[in-house]
């Protein structure tokens, strides 16, 4: 049984009879006549009674009720087998959260290089916020990062945890503190925080509403920058753990609770379809992250 057999089989059902079905798919007549012979066949069942009308016996009925599943699962099949062989060649775009840029993805790049050479990989840094939009839009195939505001078209798991950070320069009056600094102390200074698309943000709001004052605030998108704005500004920053430092920039204790955030894959739900470039490349994510510790 192939393709085409179900094709003919499916069209002399629409036109009523095996001529009109012969010249809708520009074959002749005998060609038809052997396609649906070689179908039955294979099936071990009469489709038609023979006539001039393309009339169905009771199993060719049966038969005719699941035509339209079985080409389509026909063709979902080969478009995915058509998938596993190009997946040899090809590309991948993951995003992913900066602090993963550093270590995580070069190393899983490299062993992933290992097997599957052919495959490119195009790399985008950003916050959960941009970079879940690139997955709704298929503009990324997953990314590292928090969880999505809306949970509906995603597919979230969890690989670490963040911990929100308070950083100063190290000459600013709370760099010289040695004990556990009070969020209300915070207040009294400038702070420089993420948009409030950051993953942290949520957390920072709700400890803020504790407060009558609220500190004065500056954002910046993109967090791994806002050490280099804490070097120049009387200030404190809030950062991920992870983030990197300059030498004249140090974190200070502040009490602080649920200051913990979890970041992990995202892809969208659903997917018909992961190749297996794209599912080897998370598991080397999460290995590397293991072998990292970054939680």
């Amino acid at each position: 049984m192939d393709l085409k057999e179900l094709v003919t089989f499916r069209t002399i059902i629409q036109e009523g009879n095996f001529t009109k079905a012969a010249t809708k798919l520009n074959y002749a007549q005998s060609t038809i006549t052997n396609q649906v012979q070689r179908l039955e066949k294979e099936l071990g069942i009469q489709l038609f009674k023979r006539g001039w009308d393309a009339e169905l016996t009771a199993s060719g009925q049966i038969f005719a009720v699941e035509i339209d599943k079985l080409i389509q699962h026909w063709n979902h099949v080969t478009e995915q087998a058509k998938a596993l062989q190009r997946e040899e060649i090809g590309s991948l775009r993951i995003g992913g959260l900066a602090s993963i840029f550093e270590h995580v993805l070069p190393s899983s790049l490299r062993q992933f290089q290992e097997l599957k050479p052919k495959v490119s990989c195009h790399f985008v840094s950003g916050n959960t916020d941009s970079l879940s939009r690139a997955v709704l839009q298929n503009q990324l195939d997953f990314a590292i990062c928090g969880e999505p505001a809306d949970f509906s078209s995603f597919s979230f798991e969890p690989l670490y945890n963040e911990n929100i950070s308070f950083i100063v320069a190290n000459n600013h009056p709370l760099a010289e503190r040695n004990g556990i600094i009070s969020f209300e102390e915070l207040l009294n200074y400038p702070m420089i925080v993420g948009g409030n698309t950051c993953l942290y943000y949520l957390r920072l709001a709700k400890q803020y509403s504790h407060y009558t004052e609220t500190p004065f605030l500056y954002t910046v998108n993109q967090i791994s920058a806002i050490p280099g704005f804490v070097q120049r500004i009387p200030s404190v920053g809030a950062v991920l753990d992870s983030t990197a430092l300059p030498t004249n920039v140090v974190k200070i204790h502040v009490e602080l609770k649920d200051s913990s955030i979890p970041v992990g894959l995202l892809q969208l739900r659903n997917t018909e379809y992961n190749s297996s470039s794209k599912i080897l490349f998370m598991q080397y994510v999460k290995e590397e992250l293991r072998r990292n510790e970054v939680h």
